[in-house]
């Protein structure tokens, strides 16, 4: 097939990767090129120039150590540049012969504009519903010739977004290269390790208060994605046991999570995934965080422990018993669940049909 992948432009898909969507992308665009597809990438210009990529987005003013364009005088300028880009490509994408359009951008204007489209299109909902998708989602349903397929990745998620989809949403979880994980069967560490985004959504001053109760160190690694939240909330309890280690290579990462006894996961948010738990797992290393969004389906009892959102106490208790599961368990939780290739198998079997049913829908309407 010949597949058209659209990715989101916050920021440009390569690594080291700022966040889960630009990782997924950029497996996404590897692996179907790898089973012999034409992928070509519209995105940022800065981009990974082996992922084929068609620059959408001049991005010569993007700072590779901020995460921000550096050119931009305000947000909206910034926002207005995305939707332009989006439109011209969206003007023009019929005219590329695409078989299949794997939409992967998050964005409004791709929905929008799916019903003057005649190449099939299949989106993905990474995310909860939010205000400007979910509406395109809402106004596509009405006037669509060729309805867009819905992918999300957990149940979880599928529930809050079927009343904007106004259709079934087919659940494909998240998959990761567990050949790129190595498997710690005896931490060296006596630590709990949290890594990700740090973000009010992402709840780390909550982790930092749960390892403080149960009387863990703790170690922190991620892109600082808010700054305000991190100096007000964050950096203030950081001490010598409780320390940020800013961001760090895979390999970085590997080692730390795999040594670590334990990993925390503290969404303040519907979690619609939740990476760290499969990467983790991949490692070893068992996880404790909140009953929330999909992490009650991701940790089970024989690899973690969950807590009541919010609840640092629980949570502290949580860390007390994740601590002690069987690491080489947590492994197999994770080969038998997390496996990267499963998910792009499904993936190619969604726009392969997608294809097929397209073509049987235009040659039904030359008839």
């Amino acid at each position: 097939m010949k597949i058209g992948i659209i990715a989101h432009l916050k920021h440009p898909i390569k690594s080291p990767f700022r966040g889960g969507l630009e990782a997924f992308t950029y497996d996404i665009c590897k692996r179907l090129s790898a089973r012999g597809h034409e992928v070509i990438l519209f995105a940022s210009s800065k981009s990974d120039p082996s992922l084929n990529v068609y620059p959408i987005l001049d991005d010569s003013s993007y700072d590779d150590q901020t995460g921000f364009r550096e050119k931009k005088p305000n947000l909206s300028s910034e926002y207005m540049a995305e939707h332009h880009a989006y439109m011209n490509l969206m003007q023009h994408i019929d005219s590329m012969e695409l078989d299949v359009i794997f939409n992967n951008c998050l964005h409004y204007v791709p929905v929008t504009m799916a019903g003057m489209l005649k190449t099939p299109m299949l989106t993905v909902l990474h995310t909860p519903p939010f205000f400007e998708l979910k509406n395109a989602i809402q106004l596509e349903s009405k006037q669509a010739n060729m309805p867009i397929t819905y992918v999300t990745v957990s149940d979880r998620n599928a529930e809050n977004w079927q009343p904007y989809t106004n259709t079934s949403c087919m659940v494909i979880e998240n998959g990761i290269d567990l050949n790129s994980w190595d498997f710690y069967p005896r931490p060296s560490g006596n630590y709990a390790m949290w890594f990700g985004r740090i973000h009010p959504d992402k709840g780390t001053h909550l982790a930092i208060q749960a390892a403080r109760l149960a009387g863990i160190p703790l170690m922190i690694a991620g892109m600082i994605a808010d700054e305000r939240y991190f100096k007000t909330q964050v950096e203030p309890l950081l001490n010598d046991d409780i320390t940020y280690v800013g961001r760090k290579t895979h390999k970085e990462l590997n080692a730390l999570t795999g040594n670590a006894l334990l990993s925390l996961i503290t969404p303040a948010w519907e979690e619609p995934f939740g990476l760290v738990v499969a990467e983790s797992l991949a490692c070893g290393t068992p996880v404790a965080g909140f009953a929330i969004g999909a992490l009650p389906r991701l940790i089970i009892p024989e690899t973690g422990a969950l807590a009541s959102p919010g609840d640092i106490d629980g949570l502290a208790a949580a860390i007390a018993s994740a601590v002690v599961k069987d690491r080489s368990h947590c492994r197999k939780h994770a080969e038998s669940h997390f496996d990267v290739e499963r998910m792009v198998s499904r993936y190619e079997e969604q726009l392969e049909e997608l294809v097929m049913v397209s073509a049987s829908h235009q040659s039904g309407n030359c008839l």
